[in-house]
């Protein structure tokens, strides 16, 4: 296949760090970054890629052919719109964007200019992950009746994953929210990913508990899909990081799998198969130096080459999740209830 011509719009940490490697690790290559750092420019072009100020520049280059947008939320609408008018195609870092608004017009700029566009949901792409949903689909668990998650870390106000950073995720304009549209986005597209289906209602209580800022510091989000499994997600900014804090477990009627700290930007954790019947627990093997973003740049560009692969991405579907992401917030500001996007 040959290589993807990337761009990338926001050249924060994740997007250096994780992001970057992952489109060398796959064989394609970062040609263009857009940032109005003078910091962050620097550090691309030591990577051998061209630095632009503007979204116009990039959008210019005509070696772009795919952009990562790894902005801040509210900024994600901007940068869609544009990329989707001039023809590129877009991976869009989660949570699709700051409001349910934002997100509806980028879904329909999609639609309008018929571009290629996904969400960087990168959990998809684990390898422990694909197999939970191979034990799924083959009928291993036997009927599944719940999803659990717990995904949190310990964000504090001052966060600088690099020199001149702003911790943009706990500015409510910015952001959209805290912990629950920053973490809860993974697991709910999780959900979708490993069942086949997606949650049609939910419910959810924040708080701000431990953190001296404005957004929520952690969540407990409800939810049960159309053929009646429940999801429970608890995502955190207020859990210290020595602390177990990343599981994903999936329950049937004839047994269960956990994946410990598997969920996060980097390769590795644990899987285990427990038997409904005996009782007794199984390590299951998978590749633990696949990182995830290398393998969702795998994919995406696997899907940009080919298109009968595009079916595994759905701007509707992100519009859902994102729907799911406001309506959570929503039960909890009136008090309970739930909320059927």
């Amino acid at each position: 296949m040959e290589p993807v011509r990337w761009g990338i719009v926001g050249y924060g940490w994740v997007a250096r760090d994780y992001m970057a490697p992952g489109i060398r690790e796959a064989g394609h290559r970062l040609v263009a970054v857009c940032d109005p750092g003078e910091a962050a420019r620097a550090a691309a072009e030591a990577e051998g890629a061209r630095a632009y100020a503007n979204l116009a520049g990039l959008i210019a280059d005509p070696e772009v052919e795919a952009v990562y947008v790894a902005t801040p939320n509210h900024l994600h609408r901007e940068a869609v719109e544009a990329l989707a008018a001039a023809g590129k195609a877009v991976l869009c870092e989660k949570p699709m964007a700051a409001s349910l608004s934002d997100a509806e017009a980028m879904a329909a700029a999609v639609q309008a200019h018929g571009i290629f566009y996904g969400t960087a949901f990168d959990q998809r792409h684990h390898p422990a992950h694909r197999l939970m949903r191979d034990a799924v689909r083959t009928g291993r668990l036997g009927t599944v009746t719940a999803l659990r998650i717990v995904y949190a870390c310990w964000l504090h106000r001052d966060w600088a994953p690099q020199a001149g950073h702003d911790n943009w995720r706990i500015d409510p304009a910015r952001a959209g929210g805290g912990a629950l549209i920053d973490l809860a986005p993974h697991g709910l597209d999780l959900v979708d990913f490993l069942l086949d289906e997606s949650i049609r209602e939910i419910a959810a209580l924040t708080q701000a508990r431990a953190q001296d800022y404005s957004v929520d510091d952690g969540a407990l989000l409800i939810g049960r899909t159309e053929s009646g499994v429940l999801a429970s997600l608890n995502v955190a900014y207020n859990c210290p990081d020595a602390l177990p804090r990343r599981r994903l477990e999936v329950v049937g009627t004839r047994g269960q799998m956990v994946a410990e700290n598997t969920m996060g930007q980097v390769a590795g954790g644990r899987l285990t198969f427990i038997d409904g019947a005996s009782g007794a627990a199984q390590d299951v093997a998978f590749d633990r130096d696949a990182s995830p973003f290398t393998e969702q740049v795998r994919a995406f560009g696997s899907a940009l080459r080919r298109p009968a692969e595009r079916e595994a991405y759905a701007a509707a579907r992100d519009l859902h999740t994102m729907r799911l992401v406001v309506g959570a917030y929503a039960s909890d500001r009136g008090g309970g209830g739930r909320f059927e996007p």
